[in-house]
């Protein structure tokens, strides 16, 4: 099963932001979405989520999106966007249970608990969301997704996640303790398509790399196809070396000069 884009347009005003973009995601694996800012990798989460008008066609699982209802939707795929803001005081417990009215884990009510549990926030529940620091904020939302879509297989069919950059605001210990656990979800057949920052972390953790540049897709594949050094140069504009740590193999990227 697969979350596809077909000829994905995007504009804003008098500007192009995606230029007919194809772009596929298969369940049991992490897809990342990197390139520079402005590139357009953000906006093409949103076009896939629904979120801005675009042209083009989106399918969860073959399915066109144009032909389902919202509750279908919310069955299928959680979105964490990349800021969320609430203007009253709700508990954790309170926003992490908007996860809860809609889609196939409408009325778990213990669900609330084991998505804090899982994002390491357990004993949190009680507390004012606006208390929190902006990481302890981040995880909240993710829980808060988790909820939605809490078992990544639903029916036979796959479930999604949907993420926009999920670990910026973490210390590097919890940007760990996230990916493993999206990581786990597509291990056990979910879909996961996140945009990422860390470009370490997505070699780390990503089963397949999208690369967004000037709203067109510069490269896809697997990390070692896609995180290569002429590719990230040129999408970044900075000298880029991918090399490989001693001790494990893993691939890693070090910035050797601010201009190519």
């Amino acid at each position: 099963m697969t979350f596809t884009g077909r000829d994905i347009g995007v504009k804003l005003g008098r500007s192009t932001i995606l230029h007919g973009v194809d772009f596929s995601a298969q369940a049991g694996q992490l897809t990342a979405i990197v390139g520079p800012n402005g590139s357009g990798k953000s906006t093409l989460l949103r076009a896939l989520c629904g979120e801005v008008a675009r042209s083009g066609r989106v399918a969860i699982n073959r399915r066109d999106v144009d032909h389902l209802k919202g509750w279908e939707l919310a069955g299928m795929r959680a979105v964490l966007p990349q800021a969320a803001t609430l203007a009253f005081p709700f508990t954790v417990i309170e926003v992490i249970r908007l996860g809860l009215t809609a889609g196939a884990s409408a009325g778990r009510d213990r669900l609330p608990l084991r998505a804090l549990d899982a994002v390491g926030l357990a004993g949190y529940g009680g507390r004012f969301y606006q208390e929190l620091s902006g990481g302890e904020q981040q995880r909240v939302q993710l829980a808060r997704v988790l909820t939605q879509v809490w078992e990544p297989v639903a029916h036979g069919a796959p479930r999604w996640l949907l993420l926009d950059e999920p670990v910026s605001s973490l210390d590097i210990g919890h940007q760990l303790m996230v990916m493993q656990l999206l990581r786990a979800y597509a291990a056990r057949g979910g879909g996961v398509i996140a945009v990422m920052h860390d470009l370490n972390l997505t070699a780390m953790y990503a089963d397949a790399v999208t690369m967004v540049h000037r709203g067109r897709i510069a490269a896809t594949g697997a990390p070692a196809e896609v995180l290569t050094d002429a590719t990230l140069s040129r999408a970044y504009g900075c000298t880029l070396r991918v090399n490989c740590a001693p001790q494990q193999g893993g691939t890693w990227l070090l910035p050797h000069a601010a201009t190519l």
